[in-house]
């Protein structure tokens, strides 16, 4: 099967609705691509990795199901094999390695990307467009903000890739800017 951006948005739209959860599909995929341009590998794969990692969570959130059921659904529909286990190796408890550096990228960025949303919306303007690492390292250190997210998966994640903490917040940063408007992120300015 030819892999579109199209087709895989179409498919995301088709089991989520949700614009939190759009917009963190959107954000993983600002940031997959963004590395897929820096390690010069396909975008438009990668990038359709990133937009379905969680298109099936809103219908199946538990873990006995998710990515487990997007995974049954992208194989009936075509998808090739290396989509389908970059999607199951983002989640810890699918048994999945995370072997390529998709895999190792899509972990990376799954819950940075949130974090950094989040570092976003809580600035005075509500943007990415000033947000630096710097501000994301001291948010991590505050336990209470963003408490779901592991602050070992965002270092773990880092080091997959063989970068410093600040080097990957500031790559996730700034491929998230370019995206901030269809993000949500522009703010005020």
């Amino acid at each position: 099967m030819e892999l579109t951006r199209e087709a895989a948005w179409n498919l995301l739209t088709e089991y989520t609705k949700g614009d939190s959860l759009l917009k963190h599909a959107l954000a993983v995929e600002a940031a997959v691509r963004g590395y897929a341009r820096h390690f010069g590998e396909d975008e438009t794969g990668w990038g359709i990795v990133a937009l379905l990692h969680d298109f099936d969570y809103e219908r199946w959130p538990s873990l006995a199901d998710h990515p487990f059921k997007g995974s049954e659904i992208l194989r009936e529909r075509g998808y090739p094999e290396w989509l389908i286990r970059a999607i199951l190796s983002h989640a810890d408890y699918t048994g999945v390695t995370r072997d390529s550096l998709l895999e190792k990228t899509l972990f990376a960025c799954d819950e940075l990307a949130g974090f950094v949303t989040a570092a976003s919306l809580v600035r005075p303007s509500r943007s990415v467009l000033d947000l630096e690492p710097v501000s994301v390292v001291k948010r991590m250190k505050d336990k209470a903000f963003a408490r779901a997210v592991s602050r070992d998966d965002l270092r773990a994640g880092a080091a997959l890739l063989g970068l410093s903490l600040d080097e990957h917040i500031g790559h996730v940063i700034r491929f998230m800017r370019v995206e901030a408007d269809a993000l949500g992120l522009r703010g005020t300015l």
